[in-house]
């Protein structure tokens, strides 16, 4: 069975703690798809995917290319590859150039789970240090899909938040403490 809903988490520096926050508060099954996608450096051995398992029932992946996209599952975009949704709601890794010197970059996750899921997508920008993500949240809320924005007062870096605010003001502003109950309202 395939993913009803869909929601995106991207971040970047200060971002972190959050993501494993929200991971742990995760319940063993849960009804979505969950794609994160992280700034990670571009060289060396990334083991981003074994660092976000804080318990046994939250199983992070690194889905290959056109992995299905299913319930209960936790996907993590793969290190120096852009994460796209495709129409038959499966994944496709890109190696095309950075965005916002970023790969993964936010920016195309956002906007390709937005033509695909449209209203039953969602996106969760969170803290970072440059301005990706927000033109792919605005098109995603430009489609359907609710926008969440981490509170810039609550962000170690708020240039990605403040971004994302300027593209999509109605965005609706989450605290860290509020994501997991956010993730539960799409």
């Amino acid at each position: 069975m395939r993913t009803k809903i869909l929601p995106e988490i991207g971040g970047s520096a200060g971002c972190f703690p959050v993501v494993l926050k929200l991971l742990e508060q995760l319940p063993e099954t849960f009804p979505f798809a969950l794609i994160l996608v992280l700034h990670r450096q571009k060289s060396g051995p990334s083991e981003m995917d074994k660092v976000l398992i804080l318990n046994k029932h939250t199983k992070v992946i690194e889905p290959n290319d056109k992995d299905l996209i299913l319930p209960n599952q936790v996907y993590l975009a793969p290190q120096n590859y852009h994460l796209l949704v495709e129409d038959n709601r499966s994944v496709s890794l890109d190696y095309s150039e950075t965005i916002h010197y970023s790969r993964p970059s936010l920016d195309p996750t956002f906007e390709s789970a937005g033509d695909v899921y449209a209203h039953r997508a969602a996106g969760i920008l969170l803290s970072g240090s440059n301005h990706d993500g927000a033109e792919g949240l605005a098109h995603l809320a430009k489609m359907g899909g609710q926008a969440f924005i981490q509170n810039p007062a609550f962000s170690s870096f708020p240039a990605m938040p403040l971004a994302g605010l300027q593209l999509v003001p109605n965005a609706t502003l989450v605290k860290p403490s509020e994501l997991i109950n956010s993730l539960f309202s799409i």
